[in-house]
C-alpha cells in the first residue's frame, strides 16, 4: 500500500468563496406540456411520467405516458431544427435541473442558445475531455487545419457523472456577455460556477464566443435556454431557474466614527468622543489605523431599487458586529459571521454598520454580501485576497490506497443533531477513480464515489478532528450504518439496530498483491470474508461475501433506501434511480424487497455460503 499525499494551493478560498451560494426560490419551468418552448417543436421531444434506460443498448429509453419529464429520442438525423428552445429568454441566470443519459448518448444544455455545458455518457471515464459530461464544450473554426478546428474547450476537473439510466443533478451559475451603448461587447460570457452531482467542475470560466453547434453564432445580452435534440437520447426534469436582472443595492453618504476600546458586547458610546471620524466612498475596515481594540461605526443610506426580501451576510473578522437597515437590527450583536433576511421597501433607507475588533491575532477585515430580488449574491465591500487559508491536504489514489479516518455521514444525525460519525472508517481508493468507505464496526459499505479520492485537511490541519472527506460525486448507501449480515428469526423480523447480541467481531483485513483489501469478521461462530473490487471500466464495485458454515437464518441486507424498484435480471434501482444494485450470484437464494424501519425499504437475501452483487453508479 502506498499513499500519495500532496499539498496544493486553493484556487479560491476564504470567507468569500466559502459563502458562494446558488440562488434560492427558483422558478420552475413547467413540464405539464411543451408550451414553455418555442414552436415548431420536433417530434423528437415529448413529455412523459417515467423513463428508464438499459445498460446494454445505445440510445434506448422506455417511457410511460404522462407529464413532468421531458424526453428526447432522436430519429438519427442531425440539424438545429431538432433542438428545443425555451420561450423564456435570460441574461445573468442560475439554472438547476436533473438529467438522465441513455447508454452512449450525447446532448447538451446551451445558455442563451450559445454556450454549451456538455451532457454525455461518460460512465467510467478517468480523464475528462471537453466532450465529457459537465465540461464546457469547445468552440469551432472550420478554417483552421485538422486537429485544431476545435479550441477553447474546458474539460471538467473530474468525472462526476453517473451511469446511464440514473438521474443526475446539474447546477449552473451564468453571467451573460456585457455590451456598451453602441452594442460593442465589453465583457465575455462567463460560467461563474458549474456543479455536477454536488461536485464543483468549473469556477469563473471565460467564454469568448458561442461554442460548437450553438443555435446562434452572434452574441447578445439575452437569449433562450436550449436543449440539444439531435445527438442522443436524454431526459430532463425539475428544470428551475433564477433570472438576475435587478439593480444592485448601493451605499451613499457614508460616514464613520472610530472609538478606542475593547467592546465584546454591543457598545453604547453615550457622549464619548470618537478617536477619529470622516467620510468614505466605500464600506471598509481600512478607515481605521488602530490594529486592535476599536469600534468603527458607519452610517449612511442604502439605495434599494426593487422592494422585496434581501439577504445580508456580514463578516467581522476578529470581533463582533451588527447591521441595521431602515432602522431595523438585522440580528443581535454577533461574533464574526451572521446571515439575515429582511423585507425592504424601495428608496434611500437609513444604513448603519458597527464593527468591533478585539481579537489580537486576527487582521481587521469587514465584509458584507447581499442578494435579493433579481440580484445575484455580490460583495458590497471591496474584495480582499490577503485572508490566510490553509493549503488543502489531498490524498490521491494513483495506486490502490487505504486511509483510516473518521467519516461524517449527512444522511443521519447523532444525539446532538450533528452528522453521524463513522469512527472506524476505512476509505479505499483505486486508480480507476472508484472509491468506497467501509465501516469496520458493522461490516458495511456506507458510501461510494467516483472522481478524486480524499480531502484529509480536517484530519491533519493543525490539531485536526480525525475526519476526511470524499472529493468526488458521493452516493450514500445507508441512512445510518447497520450490520451487513444478521441472523433473523424470519424473513419479516426487524433488522438489528446495532451490534448488541449479534456476535459481530471484526478481524481486520488482508491485502492482495495489488494492495486491495479483503475484510474479515465473525458473526457468532460464522467466519466471513468480504471482498470488494472495482468493476471493469470503472463502472462500480463488485462485492463477494464468502461465509463459512452460515447455518440457518443468516441474511444479508444489500441496501436500504426510500424506494427499491425491481428491474429485469435481478437488477434493482434504488432511491428514485440514484444507483443500481445487481444481484450476480445468490447461490439459489431468492431476494426479498420488504418494508424496513422509518418507512424505508430493504433488499435482503438469505446467505447460503457465497453471495456476489454489484453496485453500479
Amino acid at each position: 500500500m502506498r499513499q500519495s499525499i500532496r499539498h496544493v494551493l486553493l484556487l479560491t478560498g476564504g470567507w468569500l468563496s466559502s459563502q458562494f451560494a446558488f440562488s434560492q426560490g427558483l422558478t420552475a419551468l413547467p413540464l405539464n406540456d411543451l408550451s414553455a418552448f418555442r414552436q415548431p417543436i420536433s417530434a423528437n421531444w415529448k413529455t412523459v411520467s417515467d423513463v428508464n434506460a438499459t445498460l446494454t443498448k445505445n440510445n434506448a429509453f422506455t417511457t410511460k405516458p404522462g407529464t413532468g419529464i421531458l424526453v428526447c429520442q432522436p430519429n438519427g438525423q442531425y440539424g438545429a431544427q431538432y433542438n428545443l428552445l425555451t420561450t423564456l429568454e435570460h441574461g445573468d441566470a442560475d439554472l438547476e435541473l436533473d438529467f438522465m443519459m441513455a447508454k452512449g448518448a450525447n446532448s447538451g444544455v446551451y445558455l442563451q442558445g450559445r454556450y454549451e455545458v456538455q451532457l454525455f455518457d461518460s460512465w467510467g471515464v478517468t480523464t475528462p475531455k471537453a466532450s465529457d459530461v459537465g465540461s464546457i464544450y469547445e468552440r469551432w473554426d472550420d478554417s483552421k487545419p485538422d486537429g485544431k478546428k476545435g479550441y477553447e474547450g474546458h474539460p471538467a476537473r473530474q468525472n462526476a457523472g453517473k451511469a446511464p439510466g440514473l438521474w443526475q443533478h446539474l447546477k449552473i451559475s451564468f453571467q451573460a456577455p456585457r455590451f456598451d451603448a453602441s452594442g460593442k461587447k465589453t465583457e465575455n460570457a462567463r460560467f461563474l460556477r458549474v456543479e455536477l452531482n454536488g461536485v464543483v467542475l468549473h469556477e469563473d470560466v471565460d467564454v469568448t464566443g458561442p461554442t460548437r453547434s450553438a443555435q446562434f453564432m452572434d452574441e447578445k445580452a439575452r437569449g433562450p435556454l436550449m436543449f440539444q435534440g439531435d445527438h442522443g437520447a436524454v431526459a430532463f426534469r425539475n428544470i428551475q431557474y433564477t433570472l438576475f436582472d435587478g439593480t444592485k443595492p448601493r451605499l451613499t453618504d457614508l460616514s464613520y466614527s472610530v472609538y478606542k476600546g475593547q467592546y465584546k458586547n454591543e457598545p453604547s458610546f453615550g457622549g464619548m468622543a470618537p478617536e477619529s471620524k470622516g467620510t468614505t466612498p466605500i464600506l471598509t475596515a481600512g478607515v481605521n489605523r488602530l490594529p486592535n481594540d476599536f469600534v468603527v461605526q458607519y452610517t449612511g443610506k442604502m439605495h434599494i431599487e426593487q422592494p422585496g426580501e434581501y439577504t445580508f451576510a456580514l463578516n467581522t473578522a476578529g470581533g463582533s458586529g451588527q447591521l441595521k437597515i431602515n432602522n431595523q437590527p438585522l440580528s443581535k450583536w454577533s461574533d464574526n459571521n451572521h446571515r439575515s433576511k429582511v423585507t425592504l421597501p424601495a428608496g434611500d433607507l437609513p444604513f448603519e454598520a458597527t464593527y468591533s475588533k478585539y481579537v489580537e491575532w486576527n487582521k481587521a477585515n469587514l465584509q458584507l454580501m447581499v442578494s435579493g430580488p433579481g440580484i445575484r449574491q455580490f460583495m458590497l465591500t471591496p474584495a480582499t485576497d490577503d485572508e490566510e487559508v490553509a493549503d488543502p491536504i489531498l490524498v490521491t489514489a494513483e495506486t490502490n490506497t487505504l486511509l483510516r479516518s473518521f467519516m461524517d455521514l449527512p444522511t443521519a444525525k447523532n444525539d446532538r443533531g450533528r452528522n453521524y460519525r463513522v469512527t472506524h472508517g476505512i476509505s479505499v481508493g483505486s486508480p480507476e477513480q472508484v472509491h468506497y468507505t467501509y465501516d469496520a464496526d458493522n461490516g458495511s459499505i456506507v458510501q461510494v464515489w467516483r472522481g478524486m479520492f480524499l480531502n484529509a485537511t480536517p484530519m491533519w490541519e493543525n490539531r485536526g478532528d480525525g475526519s476526511s472527506r470524499p472529493m468526488g460525486a458521493v452516493q450514500y448507501l445507508v441512512q445510518k450504518p447497520q450490520l451487513m449480515l444478521a441472523r433473523l428469526a424470519s424473513a419479516q423480523a426487524a433488522w438489528p439496530a446495532d451490534t448488541t447480541n449479534s456476535g459481530f467481531r471484526p478481524k481486520g483485513y488482508a491485502l492482495d498483491e495489488s494492495g486491495r483489501p479483503t475484510f474479515r469478521y465473525m458473526v457468532g461462530n460464522t467466519a466471513v470474508e468480504d471482498q470488494i473490487r472495482v468493476l471493469p471500466e470503472g463502472h462500480g464495485l463488485r462485492r463477494e461475501l464468502t461465509v463459512a458454515q452460515p447455518g440457518t437464518g443468516l441474511y444479508a441486507r444489500l441496501v436500504d433506501g426510500q424506494t427499491i424498484e425491481a428491474m429485469p435480471n435481478n437488477m434493482y434501482l434504488v432511491d428514485g434511480k440514484a444507483y443500481y444494485i445487481q444481484l450476480d450470484d445468490a447461490a439459489g437464494s431468492k431476494p426479498l424487497v420488504r418494508n424496513g424501519a422509518s418507512g424505508r425499504q430493504e433488499l435482503i437475501v438469505p446467505v447460503a455460503g457465497k453471495l456476489t452483487y454489484s453496485i453500479l453508479f
